[in-house]
């Protein structure tokens, strides 16, 4: 169990006056989550920072946060692995928040193990919500942590699952289309593991998933161009180095810029024509699942995965917090973002950058740090939150 003390800011972040009016939560009671066998907090600012030493509970904060948002939050851990060690075998996090001018209450719960598989029940204002999808009807939540930091080197899943939350955050049509895909797809291979020759079984497959794939595609390559040019707008101003951004759609002869119909048809062909050679190699060769988004250090015409670490990491934040803009923008939700560990590895004029362009962008910002020295520039801007473990977890 951790307890939690805090200094109050004097005022909140400042907004812009075009920016959509900020969502902010307001208060996050938990139940048996992580570390926590009960916590209640309050939140006062658009800026929250939660300090404290290593292990106490901190990200475990920003993870129970996470979950205002579809999926398995920041560490996409199970469920059951949310759930307290030594507690009840469910948990219960209860979110109050500000949106558009309006409050709501978010509730996920995961009831004890009972022999079913582990799913959290969702209530938005006490009403049992039908799928995860209808929290962005209420907030878009971003974040950037530790484990993001070989995003440019590591596999091309990672990147892929980056860029499909940030198309989520804009299309909320875009999960389910991509677990859709998924499953079709597994069941193609599946029929063509175990050499059926349904033709009309695997042409019912293919053509769902040359449906989902090439409007999947579509998604993924406009967000691409759209965050592309929210970066050369912000390119005077931004203290981090800039991104270029350039998009495998996983589909080498389709025409996307042009997609149609037609574009479907060809992409359904294709999969039929290469049933043989998927059956031979186990897999679907070709498709959105093989995406892949590039991103390019500008100001040094190299690719990312070649920069230092550290210009990695500014390129990653620059990345997040234009996505961030492009969010508000079409959204009409200005985000919450989730910053894990951010300013540990940045010098103190871009630290204080940071927090001006977070406050610029009238975002609420849930920040993390060892040291609450870090945060200086954020003195009398921010809820400041002591993080300590105490004995008896």
């Amino acid at each position: 169990m951790s307890e939690a003390s805090r200094t109050a800011p004097d005022s909140d972040a400042p907004t812009t006056p075009s920016s959509p009016p900020p969502s902010r939560v307001t208060r996050l009671r938990l139940g048996d989550f992580r570390n926590y066998a009960t916590l209640d907090l309050a939140f006062d600012s658009g800026f929250v920072v939660f300090h404290g030493d290593n292990g106490a509970g901190k990200t475990n904060l920003l993870e129970a946060l996470s979950l205002l948002s579809p999926g398995r939050g920041i560490r996409r851990a199970t469920y059951g692995e949310m759930a307290r060690q030594g507690g009840s075998g469910g948990f219960l996090v209860r979110a109050g928040l500000v949106s558009n001018g309006s409050e709501a209450l978010i509730e996920s719960r995961l009831s004890p193990p009972s022999g079913a598989p582990a799913s959290r029940n969702l209530k938005i204002d006490e009403t049992a919500a039908k799928t995860a999808d209808e929290l962005l009807e209420t907030c878009r939540v971003l974040w950037l942590t530790p484990a993001m930091d070989g995003l440019f080197t590591g596999p091309s899943s990672d990147r892929r699952r980056f860029l499909d939350r940030m198309v989520l955050a804009i299309d909320p049509g875009h999960g389910r289309r991509a677990s859709d895909y998924e499953r079709a797809m597994r069941s193609r291979n599946r029929l063509l593991s175990e050499d059926r020759t349904d033709d009309v079984w695997l042409s019912g497959l293919e053509a769902q998933m040359a449906e989902l794939g090439v409007a999947m595609a579509i998604a993924r390559s406009e967000l691409t161009r759209m965050l592309t040019e929210k970066i050369a707008s912000a390119a005077s101003a931004s203290p981090f180095p800039l991104a270029k951004l350039d998009l495998n759609s996983g589909y080498e002869a389709a025409d996307l810029a042009r997609a149609s119909i037609e574009t479907e048809e060809e992409v359904r062909a294709g999969l039929k024509r290469s049933r043989g050679l998927d059956r031979a190699s186990g897999r679907t060769r070709e498709g959105a699942h093989r995406a892949d988004l590039s991103v390019f250090f500008q100001a040094k015409d190299m690719p990312a995965a070649l920069a230092s670490t550290g210009e990695q990491k500014a390129l990653l934040i620059g990345l997040v917090l234009a996505h961030a803009q492009l969010v508000a923008q079409l959204s009409g939700h200005a985000p919450i973002l989730l910053l894990d560990e951010v300013a540990a590895h940045l010098d103190p004029g871009r630290r204080e950058a940071l927090y001006d362009l977070v406050a610029s962008l009238g975002v609420q910002a849930f920040m993390t740090g060892t040291d609450a020295q870090l945060f200086e520039a954020l003195t009398g801007r921010a809820d400041m939150i002591e993080v300590a473990a105490r004995s008896g977890g």
